[in-house]
């Protein structure tokens, strides 16, 4: 038995910058604002609706543990609702950068995540019955997530 990922899509997730709730019983708590985006592939074109957040918390060991939830619009007009949990962590002053909005290599830290879908859209269904691994790359005002499917 073998899995193998072929590339479905790539998101550029546009955000605000943080709210930063500050220490809390489970860890630092950050909420950052989805303002917008787009999807692009093979497999899946359209948009990210503004009105998501990406609620983090890191934890005492540097490890931002992630749980974003937003909505995508495909060019059909379907709507498609998106929980992406995941992690980044890497060296203490990257991940330092990275929480202070600086611009740094994604090869300097790690990055994964498993988006999961939910739609109505019969067009769309395959996306409920797969499996996703993805890569991120956070920037600035952007998060860009190229999303493989399991096979």
């Amino acid at each position: 038995m073998s899995l193998a990922l072929d590339f479905v899509f790539r998101l550029s997730v546009r955000v605000a910058p943080a709210l930063e709730l500050g220490e809390t019983p489970q860890g630092r708590r950050r909420i950052i604002p989805i303002t917008g985006g787009t999807v692009e592939g093979p497999l899946l074109a359209g948009r990210v609706l503004p009105g998501g957040a990406d609620w983090q918390i890191i934890r005492p060991d540097g490890c931002a543990e992630l749980e974003a939830r937003y909505t995508l619009e495909a060019a059909d007009g379907a709507l498609i609702a998106v929980t992406n949990r995941g992690l980044r962590h890497g060296p203490p002053e990257i991940v330092a950068k990275l929480i202070a909005g600086e611009p740094v290599d994604p090869a300097a830290y790690y990055f994964r995540c498993t988006p999961t879908f939910e739609t109505a859209a019969p067009a769309h269904q395959w996306l409920t019955r797969t499996i996703f691994a993805a890569s991120g790359e956070r920037r600035p005002d952007l998060v860009e997530i190229a999303v493989y499917a399991v096979r």
